[in-house]
């Protein structure tokens, strides 16, 4: 009679766990390419370098880093809540192009120069 290892049963719980983290690890992966993307339209090789401009003597790059600075803590704010709720079972788990609208409509960004161009050609205080 065959007698199964116990060390290779998968439980239920563990496929729901394994399921849960690649859900996290495919999320999380697209919203950085979703900030990466946009620190890309500045020529920035990616958020974090960016963000390494917020205390440059070049206003308009400290500006632009601020900027995303700010945006990316409503980001990651946001979407580590949602997910949350997801992996709790407390909303329906969009699809990752569906999150990101959503995130887009959540923490919209303007670059700070169209941003200075809408209020009178001034960088905000």
């Amino acid at each position: 009679m065959w007698t199964p290892d116990p060390a290779k049963i998968i439980t239920a719980e563990q496929k729901a766990a394994e399921a849960m983290a690649t859900l996290r690890t495919a999320f999380t992966a697209a919203i950085q390419r979703h900030l990466d993307t946009k620190a890309n339209e500045r020529h920035y090789d990616n958020i974090h370098t960016a963000i390494g401009y917020r205390d440059d003597p070049n206003e308009g790059f400290a500006a632009e880093a601020e900027a995303l600075f700010v945006w990316r803590s409503a980001v990651w704010t946001f979407s580590t809540s949602e997910l949350a709720k997801v992996l709790a079972a407390q909303r329906i788990r969009p699809s990752v192009e569906e999150f990101l609208i959503e995130l887009d409509a959540a923490c919209p960004f303007v670059w700070p120069m169209e941003r200075a161009a809408m209020i009178g050609g001034k960088l905000p205080d």
